[in-house]
């Protein structure tokens, strides 16, 4: 696993309801890793259109 830094950010109280939630539930382990899925799923979304717009071939696509 890569080298992981901490970063602090401000999350309404009803984002972080649901997170728990979610953790609760066993979907998730922790609140740490749902934010890491749910930015990489934007990471991939945001940049699979910006090389969409290039023509180019996404390299995450080739794996």
């Amino acid at each position: 696993m890569a080298k992981m830094k901490i970063i602090s950010v401000q999350l309404p109280q009803g984002l972080i309801k649901a997170m728990d939630q979610l953790v609760k539930q066993g979907v998730y382990p922790n609140r740490s890793e749902i934010i890491r899925t749910a930015i990489r799923e934007l990471l991939k979304k945001e940049l699979y259109q910006f090389e969409t717009e290039e023509r180019s071939t996404p390299e995450y696509i080739m794996k």
